[in-house]
């Protein structure tokens, strides 16, 4: 599982371009372990998430949950419902108090075949999220867990700053880096561990990530 954070955009921002063309209305307000929508609701809407962190999940039918994207702003999520689906396959979930934009189905449809920086926009978000999911199970086929693990941790830190702290998101529970990297939350914890001994994280109320964490993913 990879985490999704902001991505460049080369027109407008989004948030701009939904004004634009009167497709940001007001926004909804989510707090912190708000469900914006469950598993197996009625999907009608498209969201894009203008400010916050929010959890992409899904439940077997034997109960067993994971982790299939966490989502930094500027992300939009929900998209099935453009391709005909009718449900959620999927729970989103507030990680931190979030504000999010709903946009109809049929609406954003109409705003991709008029507006075409928007709809390149839009296209250019699915194919990213296309490859790193691609490049998600690369990393679950040959690496490690704990090469995983420090991947995640990176991209989560928005890693590109050498040399430098960078937070991550706070209060991360060490069961959801265990779904996210698909081991137990006891390797979890035994790797958390280690990188901080070796100062790779500091680890408190906080996690933050040094850049030398990178060192775990380059030496086999």
């Amino acid at each position: 599982m990879v985490p999704m954070g902001p991505e460049e955009n080369p027109y407008n921002s989004v948030a701009e371009s939904l004004m634009r063309m009167g497709l940001r209305k007001k926004s909804l307000l989510f707090k912190e372990n708000d469900n914006i929508y469950s598993q197996g609701d009625e999907a009608t809407s498209i969201c894009y998430l203008e400010q916050g962190r929010v959890k992409i999940t899904v439940v077997s039918r034997t109960g067993k949950e994971a982790v299939l994207a966490l989502l930094g702003e500027n992300n939009f999520f929900g998209e099935g419902c453009l391709t005909g689906q009718r449900v959620r396959l999927s729970t989103a979930k507030a990680l931190t108090a979030c504000k999010v934009v709903t946009i109809d189905k049929d609406v954003m449809r109409k705003a991709m075949h008029k507006e075409e920086a928007f709809s390149d926009r839009f296209v250019s978000h699915l194919l990213a999220r296309n490859q790193r999911i691609e490049e998600d199970l690369v990393d679950q086929l040959f690496n490690s867990s704990e090469k995983r693990l420090a991947r995640i941790l990176l991209l989560l830190a928005n890693f590109g700053k050498e040399g430098r702290l960078e937070p991550v998101l706070p209060k991360i529970s060490q069961a959801t880096l265990a779904e996210m990297v698909g081991t137990t939350r006891p390797r979890v914890n035994q790797f958390m561990n280690k990188f901080r001994d070796l100062g790779f994280i500091d680890y408190n109320d906080t996690l933050e990530v040094h850049s030398s964490l990178l060192n775990v993913i380059l030496n086999d």
